[in-house]
């Protein structure tokens, strides 16, 4: 990857106002990321302060943390409950990582700060994760197994992802192990504009440590509402590991030729199993009724690792959104702060949203 360089090499920090937007992590975790793959030093005031108990938390320092170790890099503020952070990267070295998150913290959160960064470096990675893998305030692991790394695959980037063991919130003790392998040639960006012809969808529920009768409802409700079938192989109960649960989360696979989808729901307590079931199946309809490629969280997720691709080679690319939530019109500004790239978004005749992503 590009030689990266300390602010005593003159490149100016990069600077972010944690209140912005929606004011949450991803903030951070975008921030820290930009800066490992610029070598631009990162300053970040007012964490967080959008969020009930603003400041870092273990989440959020095990991402901070995860940073420094892979970037050799110092940390300023990087205290339980601090609003300020200062980050200086060093040279970003691929190698074998793990990073532990106490509790139900999403580790896939920790993975996503830390990617960018190896997908862009010099050799493969391993990085093992502990914590929370399936948790409500962030991609679940499947989302990021099925619908995410076959798109970074199109890039030019392997991501190989082994799940060996869910964690659930509150307890966390997931666990899982990813293959990090970057481009042999230059990153390859691509328009995604449509989602080909369907090819399968189905539903899950998990709901290790609770009684079966839980699962058995939400995949009876999910089938009535979008008429799928047992007998069709759409309506799945996957086993469960050791030491798995307590948990519940019901999610549905959408796969095309040009991308696959994985919406989420997770039960509570106090909110019913047909519930649970009936709010997917309206995240599902409501996608289905959009004629975008991404769904909401995906159009998110997808903006990072398309801007270093248009970044690295100057090529203009875009995609298609069913919806751009606070947290993606957040983290296209940092984007656009981060990197000489810009990020717009326009309405098409049809409903989606256009963003379009191209280099300054």
């Amino acid at each position: 990857m590009h030689s990266t360089l300390s602010q005593s090499n003159g490149l100016q920090p990069l600077v972010l106002d944690g209140s912005q937007g929606e004011g949450g992590g991803q903030i951070l975790r975008t921030g820290l990321a930009l800066s490992m793959v610029t070598g631009r030093p990162l300053r970040i005031e007012r964490i967080r302060a959008g969020r009930a108990k603003p400041g870092l938390m273990r989440q959020h320092l095990a991402c901070v943390q995860a940073a420094v170790q892979v970037s050799g890099g110092q940390a300023e503020g990087a205290e339980l409950g601090s609003q300020s952070l200062q980050f200086t990267p060093g040279a970003v070295q691929a190698g074998d990582y793990t990073f532990r998150i106490a509790g139900a913290g999403s580790c896939l959160l920790v993975l996503q700060t830390v990617l960018p960064a190896l997908m862009l470096a010099d050799g493969a990675s391993r990085v093992q994760l502990a914590g929370g893998t399936h948790n409500p305030m962030a991609p679940p692991f499947d989302f990021l197994q099925r619908a995410y790394a076959p798109l970074l695959a199109r890039l030019g980037v392997g991501l190989e992802l082994a799940l060996e063991r869910r964690g659930f919130y509150p307890a966390g003790g997931g666990l899982l192990h990813a293959q990090i392998t970057p481009a042999t040639k230059a990153l390859a960006p691509f328009d995604l504009l449509e989602r080909g012809a369907p090819l399968a969808a189905w539903g899950e529920a998990l709901a290790p440590g609770l009684a079966r009768s839980v699962a058995a409802r939400e995949l009876e409700e999910l089938g009535r509402r979008l008429g799928w079938t047992q007998e069709a192989g759409q309506l799945r109960t996957p086993g469960v590991r050791q030491h798995e649960g307590p948990g519940n989360a019901v999610m549905a696979t959408l796969e095309y030729a040009q991308v696959t989808e994985v919406f989420c729901q997770f039960g509570e307590r106090g909110l019913s199993a047909e519930t649970v079931a009936r709010k997917l199946a309206e995240e599902v309809r409501a996608y289905e009724r959009s004629t975008a490629a991404t769904g909401p969280h995906l159009a998110d997720q997808w903006m990072l690792p398309l801007a270093l691709a248009v970044w690295r080679t100057g090529q203009e690319a875009r995609y298609t959104a069913s919806e751009l939530t606070d947290h993606t019109r957040t983290n296209a500004a940092v984007i656009s702060a981060g990197l000489p790239v810009r990020v717009t978004t326009e309405p098409r005749d049809d409903g989606a949203i256009l963003v379009r992503v191209f280099p300054q």
